[in-house]
């Protein structure tokens, strides 16, 4: 799965210390004109990244762009954004200078190697009072922390389906790492999200937002449910897993793009069949098979004893299968005392 350091961009001099996803105003010049420009930004393309990774038919999808004008707007995006092979030493390189975001317990931070990594998809699910939605609430106040305190000295974007997201608990949280309330409510960008397209909606809005600031985290609380709600019965199954495959698209470009770490959560579903007899554990995450692909890292919840939690890593391309244990506390996510 690519991470964020995969992203090169080219850094003038002069513009050192603004290194970044680059705009797509950029583009502008060698027959590319300001309205071409307009009618990019319209469709949700804001960096130059984002249309190099993009396929052509995207584009042609865009009213008022040819086949002629979508070639030559590819080819000078690839100018500035490097596609091509690299060696395993670079790549190891960029992988060394990746930041994690701290989840606020020691102990689950260990488990996932530092925290939650940039630039990648990481999926938490379980049942119901897991921990699922304080952890996001927790990470969106650690993002904002220095770099050398866990952080990753950015904005968060939340985005809620169901209705659990509390900034009181943030206030908790960051009283707890002494920041500024204030400061910490402004930092994060909240919205609802009321149906899937409205879901896949606010990714475009999310893309022009961190065009203009810096952004280091992505939290959808939960990708899933709505899902659940506007697509039902395996008549629509296949509508409903297009239109997840979409979105989650979406959310790997804008990880790729801006080098946000992305967290999404979700539910599960009880087997029925007859692996359910054979598994010690019958309960599964649902969103199939596209939604195991997409997710880069996938860790599962489960309760414990009062306010302690389990994390176990389900799946991941680097971390070994092992368990962590935390606690949620009235000032967000710690270490479970023994």
């Amino acid at each position: 799965m690519s991470v964020a350091s995969t992203t090169s961009v080219v850094c003038e001099e002069d513009m050192v210390d603004d290194c970044g996803p680059i705009p797509i105003a950029r583009l502008e010049g060698n027959g590319i004109n300001s309205g071409d420009i307009k009618k990019l930004e319209e469709n949700g393309y804001h960096t130059i990244e984002s249309v190099a990774f993009a396929p052509k038919k995207y584009l042609l999808s865009i009213k008022g762009i040819s086949e002629q004008k979508a070639d030559k707007i590819l080819a000078e995006a690839s100018k500035f954004v490097p596609m091509g092979f690299t060696t395993a030493t670079e790549f190891h390189k960029k992988r060394a200078d990746m930041i994690t975001i701290t989840t606020g317990s020691k102990e689950l931070d260990r488990l996932l190697g530092g925290g939650i990594e940039t630039g990648s998809i990481t999926e938490m699910f379980g049942e119901f009072r897991t921990g699922k939605t304080q952890i996001c609430h927790t990470l969106a106040v650690t993002c904002q922390l220095p770099a050398d305190s866990g952080g990753a000295e950015g904005k968060c974007l939340y985005v809620d389906t169901e209705g659990t997201f509390r900034p009181e608990r943030l206030l908790a949280v960051a009283e707890r790492f002494k920041m500024d309330a204030q400061k910490v409510l402004d930092n994060v960008a909240f919205a609802r999200a009321y149906n899937t397209d409205h879901q896949t909606q606010l990714l475009i809005q999310a893309s022009a937002m961190m065009a203009e600031s810096r952004y280091a985290l992505l939290i959808v609380d939960s990708a899933m449910a709505l899902y659940r709600t506007d697509y039902s019965g395996r008549g629509e199954l296949s509508a409903r897993q297009m239109h997840l495959a979409r979105f989650l698209r979406m959310l790997l470009r804008l990880a790729d793009e801006f080098g946000v770490a992305v967290v999404i959560t979700n539910q599960v579903v009880a087997q029925v069949d007859g692996a359910a007899m054979f598994n010690a554990d019958p309960k599964k995450p649902i969103g199939g098979n596209i939604m195991a692909h997409a997710s880069t890292t996938r860790l599962y919840l489960r309760k414990g004893r009062g306010e302690t939690r389990m994390c176990k890593i389900y799946d991941s391309p680097c971390l070994p299968e092992a368990e962590a244990m935390f606690a949620i506390n009235p000032d967000g996510i710690g270490d479970a005392k023994e």
